[in-house]
């Protein structure tokens, strides 16, 4: 018994030494954790980018666009007039594709910003009205049909925003607020039949400049490097002699420098 408990005291004695002699490792206090960092990235600088969108829109089209193309139809008969009827609202779903570039300003994990966006739409919203004007005496006898339509196009649009955000990791989640200029083309028809007395104004189309403002907002995250993938959400406005609303959803890559 006595040369079992002198055995035990030995091992003892040996096992506390070599315990004295290994290294103080932190993963074996169970500290690994506090190797690993929760530094938010940084997005201070310039950076550019491509992007693509796809959305609808809604152009409140003045119901008597077309009055003046309108006032040009005489009918052969001074008893059959044309009966023309207001236009309503366009609606078109379409898609596009644009750049940006832009700088932020970060303060700790506050985002300042500045940004230059373009997009290239393919939106081409188009509305139209058919009137049918009967015979008083037999209703099922058609004496004049008159149809108008317009087509509003919207192509391009150019804008200067602001944005501000908050850093949360490697996602930058935005808003921005912004406004810009566009190009917008009008796309005009009349037909009646009969046909007119005399030779009418059937078909105009006019460019023009439009103005508007945007809002939004999105998120950034950051890939690798500078390299980083944006989501947004888009709502323009636009106005001229035809007031546009457009909502988008965009996809976009950049690099920060």
């Amino acid at each position: 018994m006595r040369g079992a408990v002198v055995a035990v005291a030995m091992l003892a004695a040996v096992s506390g030494a070599q315990a004295a002699d290994m290294p103080d490792l932190p993963y074996l206090r169970g500290s690994f954790t506090d190797g690993l960092t929760t530094a938010n990235a940084n997005w201070q600088g310039v950076y550019f980018g491509g992007q693509a969108d796809w959305g609808s829109v809604t152009s409140n089209v003045p119901g008597g666009l077309n009055s003046d193309m309108q006032a040009t139809f005489i009918a052969p008969n001074g008893n059959i007039g044309y009966q023309f009827l207001p236009l309503g609202q366009a609606h078109k779903i379409g898609n596009g594709f644009g750049g940006f570039v832009g700088y932020n300003s970060q303060w700790d994990d506050v985002i300042v910003g500045i940004e230059a966006n373009y997009i290239h739409d393919g939106f081409r919203a188009g509305t139209s009205s058919t009137g049918v004007q009967f015979d008083p005496a037999n209703n099922v006898t058609a004496l004049s049909i008159a149809s108008s339509s317009a087509v509003v196009r919207l192509s391009d649009f150019g804008s200067l925003r602001l944005r501000g955000g908050y850093v949360i990791g490697c996602f930058l989640p935005y808003l921005f607020f912004g406004a810009g200029l566009g190009g917008e083309q009008v796309d005009r028809a009349v037909v009646v039949t009969p046909a007119p007395l005399r030779p009418a104004w059937t078909t105009d189309s006019k460019s023009r400049l439009v103005y508007g403002y945007t809002a939004g907002v999105g998120f950034d995250v950051l890939l690798t490097g500078g390299l980083f993938a944006r989501l947004e959400y888009e709502y323009r406005r636009v106005t001229a002699d035809i007031e546009s609303n457009v909502n988008t959803a965009r996809i976009g890559l950049g690099y920060k420098f």
